[in-house]
């Protein structure tokens, strides 16, 4: 399954150059804040919903220090209707790790990032490659789709990063670190762009006469059913749903407030525990709601 590395990587970094899209926490205006903020902000969420939120963080939190001074409970307000609001927790917390460990910078080795609360294997990589220009491996869903397709042969990588997926992505990630971080990018955006996980513009991409799944025939993906996230309904909604009404509130609010804002009361009992268990919630003494 060897190959040179170049056969892959020129004509990708190439398609790069011509087709990255302009994004705030790219180039060289961005501070490795901007960057970890996005990656924080991109799990689980599309570029188009992330734009005007990452804005609006960084005009009123220029630096992990302007966060740190400020609530999470404030974090969780501003992070709006992004999803997965622990999300916020964990990046203010981050904030304030940052600032009294690290003088208020964003560190640039792995292994600093990846001691910081919520920052995991690819979020430690990510910061340490985008925002530092270190030679890291970076396997997001859409970098793991398109080695999977274009080396493995196969419509979709497994579950979850495997041995051999990360050895894959070491030998061909280039020797010269900042190459190394655009490679990293390039094959990313390739992904988000091009070697789409549903409608795949095979035409349009730059490895397609190399790609081994086009070369044979794109057979479909051959494993156990891939999770489809659910929403209406759900759990996950009915948090949305009572955040809603703290994130719009001044101030604490009563009960009834939550009450009313999902109309299932055992659904919204487990919401609501949950919530509190998450630390989105406080529950004062006085039987109020507040963020924390």
């Amino acid at each position: 399954m060897s190959r040179p590395s170049s056969d892959l990587v020129d004509p990708i970094l190439a398609w790069y150059d011509e087709h990255a899209r302009d994004l705030p926490w790219r180039g060289n205006g961005a501070t490795p804040w901007s960057v970890m903020v996005s990656e924080f902000m991109l799990q689980q969420t599309p570029v188009v919903r992330v734009l005007p939120v990452h804005a609006t963080w960084l005009e009123r939190w220029p630096t992990p220090a302007a966060l740190a001074a400020e609530s999470s409970g404030e974090a969780v307000r501003a992070w709006g209707r992004l999803g997965y609001p622990r999300r916020a927790l964990r990046l203010h917390a981050a904030a304030v790790a940052i600032t009294e460990q690290h003088g208020g910078e964003v560190p640039d080795s792995y292994d600093e990032l990846i001691a910081l609360p919520g920052v995991g294997d690819y979020t430690a990589a990510a910061i340490a490659s985008f925002a530092h220009g270190r030679r890291q491996v970076v396997l997001d869903t859409n970098v793991r789709r398109v080695l999977a397709r274009a080396v493995s042969g196969v419509e979709f990588p497994a579950r979850s990063v495997n041995r051999a997926e990360r050895d894959l992505a070491a030998d061909l990630l280039p020797g010269d670190a900042p190459t190394a971080a655009t490679w990293s990018v390039a094959v990313m955006e390739l992904g988000a762009l091009v070697c789409t996980a549903a409608r795949p513009q095979c035409p349009a991409c730059p490895v397609s006469d190399q790609c081994r799944w086009q070369a044979a025939g794109a057979p479909p993906y051959d494993g156990p059913p891939r999770p489809v996230q659910a929403w209406a309904g759900t759990d996950r909604q009915c948090r949305g749903r009572i955040l809603a009404v703290l994130r719009d509130a001044p101030g604490s609010v009563d009960r009834a407030r939550l009450d009313a804002a999902w109309d299932e009361p055992v659904q919204r009992e487990r919401a609501l525990a949950s919530l509190l268990t998450d630390g989105l919630l406080v529950l004062d003494d006085d039987g109020r709601y507040r963020l924390p």
